[in-house]
């Protein structure tokens, strides 16, 4: 049984920076996309950002500018550095791996964000 083990969240006043990784317990080869969604209390679960195998990125709207994503394929380790971070960046943030029908999902991560 794969597990994705996430880790940098916390708490930073806004205009700060976060780092969160996540990396998988054991090699899984040819991940396709590696990606990170946020889900604030009461909200739906959103894409935040995913980096396709080939290093193509995709990020959403509200990140455009603060976060990015990278990855690591030989440790199988994903990578979200955040900065200028706001207020409204507080939310659960979670990983996720797919190849192909498989689809993991980490357990998330606080990421809170005082004014």
């Amino acid at each position: 049984q794969v597990q994705l083990v996430e880790s940098g969240g916390g708490l930073v006043q806004a205009g700060g920076s976060l780092r969160l990784s996540c990396r998988a317990s054991r090699t899984i080869f040819g991940i396709n996309v590696m990606g990170w969604y946020r889900q604030a209390p009461g909200k739906q679960r959103d894409l935040v950002a995913d980096i396709t195998i080939g290093g193509t990125t995709n990020y959403a709207d509200f990140v455009k500018g603060r976060f990015t994503i990278s990855r690591d394929n030989a440790k199988n380790t994903v990578f979200l550095q955040m900065n200028s971070l706001k207020p409204e960046d507080t939310a659960v943030y979670y990983c996720r791996f797919r190849r192909g029908f498989d689809d993991y999902w980490g357990q998330g991560t606080q990421v809170t964000v005082s004014s």
